[in-house]
């Protein structure tokens, strides 16, 4: 697999049918970016046991009690520097991690290591723990032994954390900004669109970016939208519809009404290297700029609960759900495949709670 073919394959040679799982994977339809987290949350495993001089096949209990505070306290993040070839970081450890052949930019490196940052919260060490837990549970169905039992693989407890969604009125003013803050009427309009299209539909940021111009259904002069459905292709390829509001339309159509190309995206990107490229289809709008914009239009409007493009998908399940939606349909339009994943997003909010307080506390007056 790519992640192990690039970097030190002496870690991961003692993981019995290692490759075989992510094939398993692939073969039962998983997404590539959820093939590539296996890998990688695998990969952080494999380093535990080089570090630890630990052989697969005598892995105990308590070998998991000490992998977790390796996740916990930040122990990985040294070998992983090593993985991924950082030369910026030294090693006073006796046996370090060998180096890996294949040589990284510091750069790229650093953007696969972003993600890790010293103590890792209880639900990123329980996503690594599934996924240990999951390879563990093929190997079984593949008769190969096992140390432990995969059942054997606890979670361990999360945080409860007060879910901050910025009040409606501030997630107006932030869809609304680029009129005021953008002086480029193309830019304006396009990212006024990419707001109302996020907001009206509830979709992720990848499903935003990834439209394309054939995904809306247009008239023939291909500025006019037909129909208030969009037929989206989601995380894990799970496909859904996603609606329309009136609003989203208006500002959509005002947006196509700029467009004389022939790329396919449909929100492309009016300067930067992403022109340059002979590929029609790359040339889109990319996540990263959507983020930068949508945090330098919150900074300056002043919006101090902190705010991206997934809080207007959180907003958006939200003050449906206040508005009296029901659960069921807001994890139908979120493509959630569970009811227990909406019950994140679909929460009895501050201000719901403030009014049923002063309505039914029994002391009241």
């Amino acid at each position: 697999m790519d992640d192990f073919d690039k970097y030190n394959k002496e870690i991961v040679s003692q993981m019995p049918l290692i490759e075989d799982f992510f094939y398993d994977l692939i073969n039962n339809n998983y997404s590539g970016k959820t093939v590539s987290n296996y890998q990688r949350d695998l990969l952080v495993f494999a380093s535990f046991l080089y570090s630890q001089k630990l052989k697969f096949k005598e892995i105990g209990k308590l070998d998991l009690i000490k992998y977790k505070d390796y996740l916990r306290n930040g122990k990985y993040l040294k070998d992983l520097k090593f993985l991924y070839n950082n030369e910026n970081v030294t090693d006073d450890r006796e046996n370090p991690l060998p180096e890996t052949q294949h040589k990284e930019s510091s750069s790229k490196a650093s953007r696969r290591l972003s993600m890790y940052q010293g103590r890792l919260g209880s639900r990123s060490v329980n996503r690594m723990l599934s996924a240990l837990r999951s390879y563990f549970r093929f190997l079984t169905d593949a008769d190969e032994k096992v140390p432990i039992p995969a059942d054997a693989i606890k979670l361990i407890k999360t945080e409860k954390v007060v879910s901050n969604v910025a009040d409606l009125d501030e997630l107006i003013s932030l869809i609304e900004s680029p009129e005021n803050f953008e002086k480029k009427k193309n830019v304006r309009y396009r990212n006024r669109a990419m707001l109302e299209l996020l907001f009206s539909t509830g979709m992720r940021i990848s499903e935003l970016i990834n439209l394309n111009l054939e995904d809306l259904k247009l008239d023939e002069s291909k500025k006019v939208i037909q129909d208030d459905r969009i037929f989206i292709t989601g995380k894990g390829k799970k496909q859904r519809f996603v609606y329309l509001t009136e609003r989203a339309k208006h500002y959509l159509e005002r947006y196509l009404m700029t467009r004389d190309d022939e790329y396919k995206a449909l929100f492309i990107p009016y300067r930067g290297s992403r022109l340059g490229t002979e590929n029609p289809y790359a040339v889109r709008v990319s996540v990263n700029y959507l983020q930068y914009k949508i945090k330098q239009y919150r900074t300056r409007l002043g919006i101090n609960i902190p705010t991206s493009a997934h809080s207007l998908r959180h907003g958006f399940a939200t003050y449906l759900s206040e508005n009296g939606a029901n659960p069921a349909s807001i994890q139908r339009l979120l493509g959630h495949e569970s009811l227990q994943t909406t019950s994140r997003y679909v929460h009895t909010s501050d201000k719901v709670a403030q009014k049923s307080h002063k309505e039914f506390h029994p002391l009241k007056e």
